[in-house]
């Protein structure tokens, strides 16, 4: 079969008295770590922990899903990045000092999901001004991310309700990068173009190799209402319950079962003679103040020299508080052995490289630099120590991805789709037109699109479409989309974007389609300057979306047609979200605004 195209316009911590809520402990039994604190506003369900495993776990999550919460917080990796991405830092050059390694976020895009260059980072993906926090062992701390910004009250993104008046850090944390224009969203991300995405996802589609209790959740194919039904008593789904089910399932990654924890619980062959020789001159020494057990955190903030302070003022963004400037929250040394990168500028790449910057002055411009500091541990100790940290500390399960810390594959970790094939054709100035093809084809995914860079601003380009593979490093449309005005100023700065929602319409499974920009340019040989070619495997993860709805009008998925899907239709219109897209022609108008109106009046089967 060949493939309709649907095109669209490119403008349109308890150690610091956090209270504990309820009665649930750890799962060893051996009694080292506090009762895992669940505010009252948010007990735990198995229903909740699992759709909240889910939604971590779905980069659907995200605008163009390229990330999830997860694609930063791999267990392995100590529940933080594995990836290893460079920031150039204030300075905006990259090789200097003040360069942090973070996490990859998403290319820039504006409000209407066009691309956009930043102007940092261009059209390549941005990075995140800090390294990733670890999930595992969030529960404790009263006040999450380095800065302390979400805070233990948790106030509902969409309405400013208090939802949970303390021990809300998790439910806080959640909600931010979801709708962050650097991590999961394109700009201006609202709320509602975020519950309207999950109401017509297939859930999980993306993932692969699914756990068990997600398998036996998903067997009988509901979709994300049906999913919140179950953990919520109704299939509203809400920024307030995304964040409470996600926070539900952090809080059941409890990491207790390292030697240490064997050790203390009376086990003395738990842990080698070098790593109690390690814990014994850890225990006697300065860093047990700030990296305190059994969390190895005091879940406070502290300067600790490590750039000067001005680079990133840390705390004092948050409290306002000139005291606080150059303080980060202590992270637990928990699995920090797993960690690609150690420190919020990721400076560190392991435990061994952190014992000479302890001992030393520090960053110069750090005036309240905390008084505990230096605490050296004696050089013929630090094997010792180190050893302690990095294996005594380790939780086997996070190291092998066992429950509660198994895990599906991302898309993002397989085989690339769209994968980028052939050669250009240069353009002006010798430059090939670069493809941006970055987002996972699946069917029913109405925010695809591709990008194109490097370009001859101001000129025009096409889209060629194929449903076979280039010839020669040429695709021979079988349709093409155009012309679209590249944007941008001058040879090689022009950049594009071509929006293709791709149906939910089951016989595309398994369909292959390549596209490459084409590009009216003077200084290309014969006039065309050709982009490299994305091929597209068209697919369904878990099962095919079937856009042969009985009733279209119904946004929420209730079988009931009334208030709430008046305005559900009327949020993803004016936020130009593809599920207003009612008539399936790519282009939000009156005609959408007129088969909702007959669909409505018409009501369900």
């Amino acid at each position: 079969m060949r493939m309709q195209v649907f095109g669209r316009s490119a403008v349109a911590g308890l150690a610091v008295g956090l209270p504990v809520f309820c009665c649930v402990t750890s799962a060893n039994g051996q009694g080292t770590l506090p009762p895992v604190p669940f505010p009252a506003e948010n007990q735990f369900s198995e229903a909740k922990r699992v759709l909240g495993k889910m939604l971590f776990w779905d980069e659907q999550l995200s605008t163009d899903n390229t990330n999830g919460c997860a694609t930063c917080h791999i267990p392995a990796s100590g529940g933080a990045d594995p990836r290893f991405a460079v920031h150039p830092g204030p300075d905006g050059a990259l090789g200097t000092p003040d360069d942090l390694f973070t996490s990859l976020g998403l290319i820039n895009a504006d409000a209407a999901d066009v691309y956009e260059p930043d102007p940092t980072f261009g059209l390549d993906r941005q990075m995140t001004p800090r390294a990733a926090n670890p999930s595992i062992l969030a529960m404790y701390a009263p006040e999450l991310f380095w800065d302390g910004r979400a805070s233990s009250t948790f106030v509902d993104p969409q309405t400013g309700a208090t939802v949970i008046a303390n021990g809300g850090a998790l439910e806080s944390q959640a909600v931010g990068p979801i709708v962050s224009d650097v991590e999961m969203a394109h700009a201006s991300r609202d709320w509602a173009q975020v519950t309207a995405k999950l109401r017509g996802a297939v859930p999980m589609a993306l993932a692969s190799n699914l756990t068990a209790d997600v398998a036996a959740a998903l067997a009988g194919q509901p979709g994300y209402p049906e999913l919140f039904a179950a953990a919520f008593g109704d299939d509203a789904i809400t920024a307030a319950r995304i964040g409470m089910a996600i926070a539900t399932y952090e809080r059941t990654l409890v990491p207790d079962q390292t030697p240490w924890d064997g050790f203390i619980a009376g086990n003395p062959g738990a842990m080698t003679q070098g790593q109690i020789q390690g814990w014994n001159t850890f225990n006697a020494s300065a860093c047990r103040v700030c990296h305190t057990p059994p969390l190895f955190t005091d879940s406070a903030f502290h300067n600790i020299a490590l750039r000067p302070n001005n680079q990133d003022v840390g705390r004092e963004g948050v409290t306002g508080i000139q005291q606080d400037r150059g303080r980060f929250k202590t992270p637990s040394l928990r699995n920090s052995g797993l960690k690609r990168t150690l420190m919020h500028t990721g400076q560190f790449n392991n435990v061994g490289q952190v014992f000479p910057f302890y001992a030393g002055p520090g960053a110069p411009g750090n005036p309240n630099r905390d008084p505990i500091l230096p605490a050296p541990i004696p050089p013929q100790a630090v094997p010792a120590v180190t050893d302690f940290i990095v294996n005594a500390l380790t939780d086997p399960r996070v190291v092998s991805e066992t429950f509660p810390f198994d895990r599906p594959a991302l898309h993002s970790e397989g085989p690339a789709n769209p994968a980028i094939v052939a050669q250009g054709v240069a353009g002006s100035g010798g430059i090939v037109p670069r493809m941006i093809a970055n987002r996972p084809p699946n069917v029913g995914f109405g925010e695809f699109a591709i990008g194109l860079d490097d370009a001859l601003a101001g000129a025009t380009a096409e889209v060629a479409i194929s449903f076979n593979p280039p010839v020669g490093g040429v695709v021979t449309p079988d349709q093409t989309s155009g012309p679209i005005v590249i944007g941008g100023l001058g040879i090689g700065n022009g950049f594009a974007t071509f929006h293709w929602p791709i149906p939910a319409d089951p016989a595309l499974q398994g369909e292959q389609v390549w596209m490459q920009w084409r590009v009216d340019d003077p200084g290309a040989a014969g006039g065309v300057a050709l982009s490299r070619a994305a091929r597209l495997s068209l697919f369904c993860g878990g099962w095919c979306p079937d856009a042969t709805n009985p009733c279209p009008a119904d946004l929420n998925g209730d079988g009931v047609l009334d208030l709430q899907d008046v305005q559900a239709f009327v949020a993803a219109f004016v936020g130009g979200d593809p599920v207003a897209d009612l008539n399936g022609d790519g282009v939000l108008d009156l005609r959408d605004v007129q088969t909702f109106i007959a669909g409505f009046t018409a009501g369900c089967p």
